[in-house]
């Protein structure tokens, strides 16, 4: 392949569609929980609600129509395809704009926000904001490659990230992610200043507490949150990190354990008021769990948290380029901008949103695009 970009377009085969339609009717349920809510997990009467609608009236091919209204591509970088939307303004002298997703989200993430960032005088902005923007696929997830050895933690993704956007001719561009995508995003000002002009993230993954005397309002809410993660909402991360190919066998083989796996943090992570259909569709959530279950990626993007976490981690990093952060109210642990300062170096623009959580642009596209506007309107 080379340095070659080929088209893509995704057309899963009716077989797989058959087989999962299958697998779903004759799931073997557990008992339900024994509480009223979700404390103990993903209840099982919405679940098997759920599944049943993914069996029965879920359209998949409308679904892929709308993923494939963008114009898709894959390249081979380090050995690995990589899987990426490429969707070009309008206007000229667009900036080049680079997204990244994380777990347990993909490019279905950001197909809100994908019409408004490049033709913002179609959505009520101004051509001076509008962006050329590429989002690719982390490998080993959607329809990127799996990476067959070891190695592919988030300085070496983020070193692909520069090739990818130097192949596609871009010489300076700006970054921008949440989740694994915000560590990426990091790596990515990091490594390649010449070429990043700044970056936009709404998780400081990897920033540690400096709590000196009383904590502020700001660090308080954060340091409750950090606890809660802990306690109560980090088990998925350990099992990741430690034995991904083990949890990766029961959410390949059954799909109503990949979509209870998936959804459970999509009530946990998103400002819903208790319930994710308050804030995003069901066939949007599905969109996202079938970018999991038709590759099978379950292991394969689970080895991400096994790369990068503990010993594997590799030593921190400052970043200098210019540096814009949303903090979203419902963000698992909501970034401090002091506890930032010493990795940030240059942090230019600080927002708090009012309403919001983890998977910013999926739930709040329109905040999401004003703010990565006024990022970098100034960088521009």
């Amino acid at each position: 392949m080379g340095d070659d970009i080929k088209p893509f377009r995704i057309a899963v085969d009716d077989a797989v569609l058959d087989d999962l339609r299958s697998r779903l009717r004759n799931t073997r349920w557990p008992e339900a929980e024994v509480v009223d809510d979700w404390s103990q997990g993903t209840p099982l009467a919405w679940i098997k609600e759920v599944c049943r609608y993914w069996a029965e009236d879920y359209d998949w091919r409308t679904r892929e129509a709308l993923l494939n209204r963008f114009e898709q591509f894959t390249t081979e970088i380090d050995g690995l395809a990589i899987h990426f939307l490429h969707v070009r303004s309008p206007h000229p002298g667009a900036m080049p704009l680079l997204i990244t997703h994380g777990w347990p989200g993909s490019i279905v993430e950001f197909q809100k926000v994908m019409e408004p960032l490049t033709n913002p005088t179609a959505h009520g902005g101004d051509a001076a904001d509008a962006f050329h923007v590429v989002c690719p696929s982390l490998p080993g997830f959607g329809f990127s490659g799996k990476p067959g050895t070891t190695g592919w933690g988030v300085d070496r993704i983020a070193a692909a990230w520069a090739v990818l956007m130097d192949r596609l001719g871009y010489r300076r561009y700006g970054a921008q992610g949440g989740d694994w995508g915000s560590a990426v995003t990091a790596a990515l000002g990091a490594q390649d200043p010449q070429h990043c002009a700044g970056i936009h993230i709404t998780l400081a993954m990897g920033t540690r507490p400096k709590v000196e005397g009383n904590p502020t309002p700001e660090e308080a809410r954060t340091l409750r949150a950090l606890k809660h993660y802990k306690d109560w909402d980090s088990g998925y991360s350990k099992q990741q990190a430690t034995r991904p190919q083990t949890v990766g066998y029961g959410l390949t083989d059954s799909p109503a354990g990949q979509a209870a796996w998936i959804l459970e943090k999509f009530w946990a992570w998103t400002d819903c008021d208790g319930h994710p259909e308050n804030i995003l569709g069901r066939d949007e959530l599905l969109d996202n769990v079938m970018l999991y279950w038709v590759p099978a990626t379950a292991a394969s993007s689970a080895r991400i948290y096994w790369e990068s976490f503990g010993r594997r981690l590799g030593a921190p990093r400052q970043v200098h380029v210019p540096t814009g952060v949303a903090v979203f109210p419902k963000e698992i642990t909501p970034p401090v901008r002091r506890w930032m300062e010493s990795d940030f170096t240059d942090i230019r623009h600080w927002s708090e949103m009012p309403k919001g959580g983890h998977f910013a642009a999926f739930e709040q596209p329109e905040l999401f695009v004003g703010d990565v506007r006024a990022c970098f309107r100034t960088l521009r």
